[in-house]
């Protein structure tokens, strides 16, 4: 199968973050597409840090997730999206572009940095990331043993002899997000189950994915799109994502952030920062994800490597790259080192050099813990304005965010996830023990539960 990249997209002209007689402070107008969850928040903040220029943002996209602004995802063109927005930004003196989104706005990003002359990827190096079986065809030849055994699989899949993998095995999507219709499969009953959609629901899949296949049709030679599967061998260790950045070609690693899941699934149930990781595996893991970044020709923008890591060898292994922010994260490097991921993507969009120096923060530690339900049932009683109140008076600091679902879409995520997140929260300590009472504390007087 061929996935041969065609020659590099990095052919607009050199970009400039204002005209010349713009001053250094003068305020920088700066294009968010499809922000969501954290992101408005964040690059408020971001903006009112002294050290950084003055901004003025302007938004552009719509939430994939909420009625009716989704409606949008029937008729969307990302072709056509990209050239409406160089036409209406033509004159608008833009000084970047930023997205954390990853279904479309980082790649619809890419493409419009391109065609306005602005600092941004080469949108093939980005197709090549978030196409995990080009991601593995590449890994194969460039850094095989941070690779494993895969093999690509059509919807429309008949029986298990097209799959040379032994149960069991783990699937996802060519290119999907939010680990939408990613898990293991212990048998080809399960996973014929798994892969069994009602038309409607066939319907939104191969919407979310058109204008990732429109954009690989028209750049690349790959045959394998979107609507196909991917199976992977298992692979155990500690689950780490790798943070980090890459300002005019050189690679900087920001951080590992430690994933751990609900006992008994790969759900995600909180992300710790600092990693836990022995040293010697901290640094394997480091310059494992700046090897895979390489390979994959990522030259510009934030990236976030996830990892499996053997706890005896510290062998590393990839389960994926997400070229963009890992937005959920942000707040989390700067509440230990003092840098804020929104506003090092502010930074290199406009063409500026962030501070990449940790060690500056407030707190020791941080985590992101997320609150899920596997029961299928909504969460009962959202906290109320006094409880949130309560919270912004207990942690200035803390970070909650809320995905309230019902109906239909409560019933997709349960059967594409096998649970639904509710909540997310971001809080730092002193100390493990002072992090743990605190969100003992809040979960306690918010309400929160998980069944």
């Amino acid at each position: 199968m061929a996935f041969r990249l065609l020659e590099s997209s990095r052919d607009a002209e050199p970009y400039s973050t204002l005209s010349n007689n713009n001053k250094e402070n003068q305020l920088k107008n700066i294009l968010v597409l499809f922000d969501a969850d954290w992101d408005q928040s964040q690059l408020a903040k971001a903006a009112e840090n002294h050290a950084s220029p003055r901004y003025n943002f302007l938004y552009e996209g719509f939430d994939l997730f909420s009625f009716p602004s989704n409606v949008q995802l029937l008729t969307f063109d990302i072709f056509r999206f990209v050239d409406k927005l160089a036409r209406k930004y033509r004159t608008a003196n833009l000084a970047g572009i930023v997205s954390s989104n990853e279904q479309f706005g980082a790649l619809a990003g890419a493409l419009l940095a391109k065609k306005m002359g602005l600092p941004g990827p080469d949108p093939n190096a980005l197709i090549a990331a978030q196409h995990k079986y080009i991601a593995r065809r590449i890994l194969e030849q460039e850094f095989p043993e941070a690779n494993v055994a895969f093999h690509v699989f059509p919807y429309t899949f008949k029986s298990a002899a097209e799959i040379p993998l032994k149960f069991p095995y783990y699937v996802k999507p060519v290119k999907a997000a939010y680990s939408v219709l990613a898990r293991r499969v212990d048998s080809f009953a399960e996973l014929q189950q798994h892969m069994t959609f009602h038309p409607w629901e066939q319907y939104i899949i191969m919407r979310l994915v058109r204008p990732f296949n429109d954009v690989v049709k028209k750049l690349t030679e790959f045959d394998v799109d979107a609507h196909w599967m991917i199976a992977e061998e298992l692979i155990d260790g500690q689950q780490i994502n790798v943070d980090g950045v890459v300002v005019n070609g050189e690679i900087h690693i920001l951080g590992i952030i430690d994933a751990v899941m609900y006992p008994g699934t790969d759900q995600f149930m909180r992300f710790e920062y600092p990693t836990r990781l022995p040293p010697a595996h901290d640094l394997r893991a480091r310059t494992t994800a700046k090897r895979i970044v390489q390979a994959l020709g990522l030259d510009h923008g934030l990236f976030n490597v996830e990892l499996r890591v053997c706890r005896e060898s510290g062998e590393c292994r990839l389960i994926e790259v997400n070229p963009r922010m890992a937005a959920q994260f942000s707040d989390l490097y700067e509440k230990v080192d003092g840098i804020n991921l929104h506003d090092v993507a502010l930074k290199i969009a406009t063409g500026a050099t962030p501070d990449l120096s940790a060690g500056r923060g407030k707190y020791k530690v941080a985590t992101s813990f997320v609150f899920r339900k596997f029961d299928g049932s909504p969460l009962a009683n959202p906290p109320s304005h006094e409880k949130l109140s309560w919270l912004r008076e207990f942690d200035p600091d803390a970070f909650l965010a809320m995905f309230i679902k019902t109906g239909g879409g409560l019933k997709r995520e349960m059967k594409w996830l096998g649970s639904h997140r509710y909540a997310t929260l971001n809080m730092g300590g002193e100390s493990d023990e002072h992090l743990a009472d605190k969100f003992h504390t809040v979960k306690l007087t918010l309400g929160f539960e998980t069944g």
